[in-house]
């Protein structure tokens, strides 16, 4: 699949799962993907060098909190995200819809869009499928993300289909204005020319209106596609059987990606169902509540068992946090509110997903992935050890 400098290959497959090389304007991506989430601009508690060290080869930035500060049009001025945050690896934006949704106390949602006060000062604005747009071609990511309506789990199966064809609705918006821009940027200052729009798959967890809204949507006509609306309060399972369902229904020779998931077994799942690009927050929010994920599962430095423990986090691990420092020393630094505690657990955390990848990559490579799959089901629990 080609679209100007963005392009997928799909170099191995094992059942459903596959590994590829995504091709973006400012780097090539391998996938399976994990991307770490930068929401300001910047990974909290870790530097761009420490991203690079760790091997990530692109993050994800929030378009609802650039538009509200600095602005897109600062942003746009120094000549797009890539050169204001010195980041020079690909960039993937979402469209801030799931910031919209998480405001459920301020924010109206209606035909034309999303309106909405602000959380800084209590501004009022309204953030239109064109608006986003408009925005994230500012930023110039190398993936925009079109603007959605993400539902809270439970909902029910009316409010899901009202729901789902808004979205629908407002991707057509979406696409019409992104295509504008790209044959005449009028008053927008469009900072990467080679920008890829991706579409958004709803329905909450009814499998007809997913198949609905998949189809809908790949009839507009996106570079890739996404499946929106999960890891909102549903169970895993449920997710699973979700995005089991829906991915077969989206084109072969495009990336699919799952926003906002999850947990390391979700990797290993849902690249086990044909997904290929991951974000969350999870591992750097984790890290600085003093929760480090380890090939064992989840471990709360917090814990008085570990005041004079002096193993590693994760003897199975070779980051720079487990082969330096101690749990009892890690546990000193987060009870005296040491910054570095965030930095270092943050390290572990994202070296830990960084690596999942690749080892599973990796696997897809020779054929191992089922594999793997097994052996690390059989060694991780989500059950925390306090």
């Amino acid at each position: 699949m080609s679209s100007g400098p963005f392009h997928f290959t799909v170099t191995h497959r094992e059942g459903l799962a596959r590994r590829g090389e995504l091709r973006t304007p400012h780097g090539v991506v391998q996938t399976p993907v994990f991307m770490p989430v930068g929401t300001r601009g910047a990974v909290k508690a870790v530097t761009h060098r420490d991203l690079e060290d760790l091997g990530a080869e692109i993050i994800l930035g929030n378009t609802y909190h650039l538009f509200l500060r600095p602005g897109g049009d600062l942003i746009a001025r120094a000549g797009g995200l890539h050169d204001f945050i010195g980041w020079h690896r690909p960039i993937l934006t979402d469209s801030g819809g799931y910031q919209v949704f998480s405001l459920a106390t301020i924010r109206k949602i209606r035909e034309e869009g999303a309106e909405f006060r602000s959380h800084l000062d209590g501004a009022k604005h309204l953030l239109t499928p064109e608006r986003a747009t408009d925005v994230q071609a500012q930023l110039g990511s190398d993936i925009a993300m079109v603007l959605d309506e993400c539902l809270a789990t439970p909902a029910t199966r009316d409010a899901a289909r009202d729901s789902m064809e808004r979205s629908i609705r407002w991707a057509r918006r979406a696409r019409t204005r992104f295509e504008q821009l790209r044959s005449d940027p009028g008053a927008i200052r469009v900072t990467n020319p080679g920008q890829a729009q991706f579409g958004i798959v709803q329905g909450a967890t009814f499998p007809d209106l997913r198949t609905e809204s998949a189809q809908a949507t790949t009839e507009i006509g996106f570079e890739a596609y996404a499946i929106g609306g999960l890891s909102v309060g549903e169970p895993p399972h449920v997710m699973y059987e979700v995005v089991g369902q829906t991915a077969p229904s989206l084109p072969e020779d495009r990336p699919r990606y799952l926003m906002g998931t999850g947990m390391p077994d979700d990797l290993f799942e849902c690249v086990a169902r044909g997904i290929d690009m991951f974000d969350c927050v999870l591992p750097t929010r984790n890290a600085r509540n003093g929760q480090f994920l380890t090939s064992a599962g989840p471990l709360s430095i917090k814990n008085a068992r570990y005041a004079e423990d002096l193993s590693p986090p994760d003897p199975a691990c070779g980051c720079y946090t487990c082969r330096t420092f101690s749990r009892a020393y890690l546990r000193h630094l987060y009870m005296s509110g040491e910054m570095t505690a965030a930095t270092l657990n943050s390290l572990h955390n994202l070296h830990f997903y960084l690596d999942t990848m690749r080892r599973i990559r990796e696997a897809l490579t020779f054929g191992m992935f089922e594999k793997l799959r097994l052996e690390f089901h059989q060694t991780f629990s989500r059950r925390p050890r306090n």
